[in-house]
């Protein structure tokens, strides 16, 4: 396989997985799918990324993502929660 096809593939699985984060935040159906909406909502994350406030929110937003992946990770057979990958 060339090397354009392979980085490709590379970036259609990760703007695939970055869109089903959208969903499993709930974020399509609250919003209704409303693309508008949800690109507004990105948008003002960036600015928030970029204010004064930038690194409480990446603190906080960080912390808030890795409750919601350990809270849905499944558990070994023996009752421990299996390892995660690091995504941050």
């Amino acid at each position: 396989m060339r090397t354009w096809q392979v980085e490709r593939r590379r970036r259609t699985r990760h703007l695939i997985e970055l869109g089903g984060l959208v969903v499993k935040a709930g974020i399509v159906d609250l919003t209704g799918d409303d693309r508008a909406m949800i690109y507004g909502a990105l948008l003002w994350m960036a600015n928030k990324l970029n204010s004064e406030d930038g690194d409480h929110a990446r603190d906080t937003w960080t912390k808030l993502g890795k409750m919601g992946f350990d809270m849905e990770r499944p558990a070994d057979p023996n009752g421990r929660a299996k390892p995660q990958p690091d995504r941050a």
